[in-house]
């Protein structure tokens, strides 16, 4: 089993900038691929990014891709999301993954391992 929690989402205006986190339980962390996903009111959860299990590889959506930046640091069984240049669009609830396929070319209902999920708000 592994645990994952997600640091506090936030407010910020649009062109700012928040880093999230996701601390993994457990003490496979290198094991798994770990990525964010996004949910916004009557949306279905999207794909944000990925990093594999080795870190060597990182994965972007296409309406993030040069903003955001994917992370982990394996010390602290711990991935980051740094956000810049943010967006009203990109309000959503953001949600951590882990799981031990590639998430990047998961669904969303092969995913093992959920986030509660963090609120992220750009305003205008």
């Amino acid at each position: 089993q592994v645990q994952l929690v997600e640091s506090e989402g936030g407010l910020v205006q649009a062109g700012g900038s928040l880093r999230l986190s996701c601390t993994a339980s457990g003490r496979t962390f290198n094991t798994y691929d770990m990525g964010w996903f996004r949910q916004s009111p009557g949306k279905e959860r999207e794909f944000v990014a990925a990093i594999s299990w080795s870190g060597g590889t990182t994965y972007y959506g296409h309406s993030v891709k040069g903003r955001f930046t994917i992370s982990r640091v394996y010390a602290k069984n711990t991935m980051y999301l740094q956000m810049n240049s943010l967006k009203p669009e990109d309000t959503a609830v953001y949600y951590c993954a882990a799981d031990l396929s590639a998430i990047y070319y998961s669904t969303v209902s092969d995913i093992d391992y959920w986030g509660q999920g963090t609120q992220v708000t750009v305003s205008s």
